[in-house]
């Protein structure tokens, strides 16, 4: 019987480009790797090679990967959108960087647990379709506290918010979840953050423009082109930005 081989995915057919530029043995990546992750998780150098040769296609600690090797989201995202390829019905459209679980107010938190808000759009009673932006009132997400803190976030920094619409496929497709570090508003180019424009909740990639503007982007530029506005639209407008994504999760 032939043996069936599969090419490297574009994230790491990246990850390798990056490694091998940094001078990094697949070992030392690994051993970076583990660093940021919790004392129950695991992440050896076989893990790894099997991800970057191809026989794994994807891999839940991409974003770990990422940041050991200097990768921002926004490039790491991209990678998996490859024009030349059809896409394949069966696989997810997106890099998986982290499982995601969802609990209610009756299930224990674990010592090394924070629970997370999960923030959603909720019509006011006036019913004109004005939104306002509230926590949910019985769902919540978990995440490792020493995880989050080994990647330089504080737990009390963080919230869920969830993406609708189609403006951020096929990375964030609708329904998706993000994690967004409250701690971190002031815009790197070209990394995603989680916004308020007029009380909607809004998921997009941002860039600096002179005199106090922003550009926000979609990864679906083709329906949704660039949106620019000046620093008078921004307070007009009510556009705050309400921190970076940092994980995201979508389940199809």
């Amino acid at each position: 019987m032939k043996k069936i081989t599969r090419s490297p995915s574009p994230a790491a057919v990246l990850f390798k480009s990056k490694r091998k530029a940094l001078k990094l043995s697949q070992t030392a990546l690994a051993d970076k790797v583990k660093e940021l992750l919790g004392p129950q998780e695991t992440f050896t150098q076989q893990t790894y090679a099997a991800f970057e040769a191809g026989v794994a296609q994807n891999t839940r600690f991409a974003l770990q990967i990422a940041q050991v090797l200097g990768i921002s989201m926004s490039d790491l995202a991209s990678t998996h959108k490859n024009p030349t390829e059809p896409p394949e019905p069966e696989k997810s459209e997106a890099v998986l960087l982290g499982a995601i679980e969802v609990w209610d107010d009756n299930t224990p938190l674990d010592s090394d647990e924070v629970e997370v808000p999960l923030l959603k759009e909720v019509e006011l009673s006036a019913g004109n379709g004005s939104l306002a932006i509230q926590q949910h009132s019985t769902a919540k997400l978990r995440f490792g506290r020493l995880t989050l803190r080994r990647q330089g976030i504080e737990p009390a920094a963080v919230i869920c918010v969830s993406v609708s619409g189609s403006s951020m496929e096929p990375v964030l497709p609708n329904g998706s979840t993000v994690g967004v570090d409250q701690s971190k508003k002031d815009i790197k180019d070209g990394d995603i953050y989680a916004l308020s424009h007029n009380e909607h909740l809004r998921v997009k990639i941002l860039y600096r423009l002179p005199s106090g503007g922003i550009r926000m982007r979609s990864f679906n530029k083709e329906e949704y082109p660039d949106e620019e506005y000046s620093q008078d639209r921004i307070h007009s407008e009510e556009i705050k930005i309400l921190g970076r994504v940092f994980w995201y999760s979508v389940l199809r």
